[in-house]
């Protein structure tokens, strides 16, 4: 537990250095028994994947089992990754959705300096069904569709981390969307279709071929959307760089430098986009 969540105690110093924490004796547990007026347990979920946006993840459990999955932004760049997170959510909660299913925000605040989100869990399926089921292909097009379309006067938004780890057909046929502290707008349509055709290459593919493949499949990836073969390749594309754009303003490179698995491929390109 990240010493800023919780206070050392004396058995502690065994395991490292002392860690100055604020003066007092509450934990993240208690600030959150106040805002649920419950007793509340935390336990952390270990993210271990270096990422800029590497935050704690509290699940905060009530006498009655699991109350709400709690992000705490600790750095700059976490803390307006939730706030954009909080800010989306609240909108959608707004939106008539048929298709996407996004958590419910039960709190956002601070907390010491730390920006504390608590979000409602979804009703996953079980982590079996989660692996074994992959979600239909209509259902991921019209979740693309509905996201594409909810600033309507404006150029397209999307999800921005549209990946399989954060997708999960729902009981209803819905389809179950976390973590949205990536969403904007602004973007052409079928954005969120590469992220996920990337992802998905990525697991089994370096980056390189990783990013070949996805303009190399822009469109049987993209036609769903009425895009041309052109329009196809200009939006992969696109999507490559505002991903390569995205990683330059975190500071990490997750794929390596773009000089070795965009840039090439973006010189190829420029003679017949």
């Amino acid at each position: 537990m990240p010493r800023r969540l919780a206070p050392r105690v004396w058995w502690h110093r065994a395991l490292g250095r002392a860690v100055p924490v604020p003066s007092g004796g509450e934990t993240i547990a208690d600030h959150l028994a106040e805002v649920f007026g419950l007793p509340i347990r935390v336990t952390l979920r270990v993210r271990p994947a270096r990422r800029a946006n590497r935050k704690p993840l509290l699940e905060a459990y009530g006498p009655e089992g699991l109350l709400a999955y709690v992000k705490i932004g600790d750095s700059d760049r976490a803390r307006a990754l939730v706030r954009n997170e909080a800010a989306t959510l609240r909108a959608l909660a707004d939106e008539p959705l048929k298709t996407v299913c996004p958590p419910a925000v039960l709190h956002h605040g601070e907390w010491r300096g730390l920006e504390v989100l608590a979000l409602a869990p979804l009703p996953v399926p079980s982590r079996a069904a989660r692996v074994c089921r992959r979600v239909p292909a209509p259902l991921v097009h019209a979740a693309v569709r509905e996201i594409a379309a909810l600033r309507p006067g404006e150029p397209h938004s999307w999800h921005g981390d549209f990946a399989p780890w954060n997708l999960a057909r729902g009981a209803d046929g819905r389809l179950l969307v976390w973590d949205w502290e990536r969403f904007g707008s602004g973007v052409p349509l079928g954005f969120d279709a590469v992220h996920l055709f990337f992802h998905r290459a990525l697991r089994r593919m370096r980056p390189e071929d990783a990013a070949r493949a996805c303009v190399a499949q822009a469109l049987p990836t993209l036609a769903p959307y009425g895009l041309s073969a052109a329009r196809a390749r200009r939006t992969a594309c696109h999507y490559l760089i505002t991903l390569a754009d995205r990683h330059a303003a975190d500071g990490h490179q997750p794929l390596g430098p773009p000089a070795r698995w965009l840039t090439p491929l973006i010189d190829e390109q420029e003679a017949v986009l």
